[in-house]
């Protein structure tokens, strides 16, 4: 993209399109390489453990290890995000994917408890850290490189589309334990289907690294080092000493995103089947529809940002997420009344992930802005992603309306955050990025 005098152009040109497919497509893959775990927690808790171990210990153990993926974030996304401020934005973006593809690949063909003992969940334990730091790296590097791509006034859009992109990962995820549950037995997942997924993923990855060799490197960091602004002080420390003001509005709307994803993706597809006694397959069926929802939902936030502007979005989505989850918890309670209708509608009023990028793109300067993110991001995510599925699925023998009240709080949470940060922010709006170089 080249900044034009005069008034800038603020329509996407081909190549625009090209950088912000690519950038999505490749998200998306990764996405699909990180959360492909989960699906299978059940079939890898019976392979990398004990067999005289009862089964709720090792599903435990299993689970842990996937929590381990997020607890791994911070310092993967912290030393890839200062990389990404003083060396460039595209080099860290095809790293990660690369991170987390090799070790995906490596799942799926690596031994089980059968064959090598401990060696097994050690490996595997070992595998989760590598892609837990991979994909800290990933979605801040990813929202900075499009954000910084994208025409003057059309940011929102670009990162609306990306979280599509991202979460569309997800589906995939559902999608291909789907397609497994229909074509294999659950003797035949068990005994080798389960590695497919893993090696499709792990090819999944590669061509993400493959597609990412035609971006090119944004123009806000190509300017800031012909000023040479991108000096060999730590970014993090930076962000740290002159920018303390700005984490706080980040880990808070990093928390209501995050509780976005877990609600609608992670626990009301686990309560339908513990709680509500729904079919895997029927599980799966519904989960996708909400995922496919959401896909829309961020394009559409995205839309909304550019109309109306990054905080005034994030205050909306934020009051619309309680809405949209008090309805598909009705729907579950009553039965399963136009409960797809419901998932749907929860999917699109979780457009706060589509939204929150838009602000959190501008609250630190260009020179440190992945490290200022990925700072936040990280943590905050890390903390939330693995503490909340728990809580909210302990707290279900009490009330199947829980969910419902806790995303109150956090739609409130992200109102107020936006109502007063907003206020204290007035001069660094979306178009800020343009005029940074």
């Amino acid at each position: 993209m080249t900044v034009l005098t005069g008034s800038p152009d603020t329509s996407f040109s081909k190549a625009d399109y090209k950088t912000l497919s690519l950038a999505a497509l490749g998200g998306a893959l990764e996405i699909y390489d990180f959360i492909i775990f989960v699906f299978f927690a059940l079939t890898l808790s019976q392979l990398f453990f004990p067999p005289e171990m009862p089964q709720w210990l090792s599903l435990l153990q299993s689970f842990g290890i996937f929590v381990t993926g997020y607890l791994a974030r911070p310092l993967g996304g912290i030393l890839m995000a200062h990389f990404a401020d003083q060396l460039g934005r595209k080099r860290v973006f095809s790293l990660s994917i690369l991170m987390m593809a090799l070790p995906c690949l490596a799942i799926g063909i690596m031994p089980t408890y059968e064959q090598i003992g401990y060696f097994a969940p050690l490996t595997l334990l070992l595998l989760r850290i590598l892609q837990g730091a991979a994909v800290g790296g990933e979605v801040p590097s990813a929202w900075v490189f499009v954000a910084e791509h994208a025409p003057p006034g059309r940011q929102g859009y670009a990162l609306g589309f990306l979280q599509a992109g991202l979460t569309f990962g997800y589906l995939l995820g559902a999608l291909t334990a789907t397609a497994l549950a229909q074509i294999f037995s659950p003797e035949e997942i068990l005994a080798y289907a389960w590695r497919l997924p893993f090696l499709l993923g792990g090819l999944f990855g590669l061509l993400g690294v493959w597609l990412r060799r035609w971006l090119s490197e944004t123009p806000v960091f190509i300017a800031l080092n012909e000023r040479r602004e991108a000096d060999k002080e730590l970014p993090l420390r930076t962000v740290i000493r002159d920018h303390r003001a700005m984490l706080l509005p980040a880990l808070i709307l990093t928390c209501v995103l995050t509780s976005a994803v877990v609600v609608l993706v992670v626990v009301t597809p686990t309560v339908m089947q513990k709680s509500f006694a729904m079919s895997a397959s029927k599980t799966f069926a519904l989960s996708s529809i909400g995922i496919i929802f959401l896909n829309l939902g961020c394009v559409i936030a995205g839309l909304v940002v550019d109309r109306i502007g990054a905080w005034r979005a994030v205050k909306l989505y934020s009051a619309l997420l309680p809405v949209g989850i008090s309805l598909l918890y009705a729907s579950l309670i009553n039965g399963g009344t136009w409960l797809q209708l419901a998932y749907a509608l929860a999917g699109l009023s979780c457009g706060v992930v589509g939204a929150v990028p838009a602000v959190m793109v501008n609250l630190f300067p260009a020179n440190i802005r992945v490290s200022g993110i990925s700072f936040t991001y990280n943590i905050a995510y890390a903390l939330w992603a693995s503490s909340t599925p728990l809580l909210l699925i302990a707290l279900m023998p009490l009330s199947p309306w829980v969910c419902v009240p806790y995303c109150l709080v956090m739609g409130t949470a992200g109102v107020t955050c936006a109502s007063y940060f907003a206020r204290r922010q007035p001069a660094r709006t979306v178009q800020a990025l343009e005029t940074e170089h």
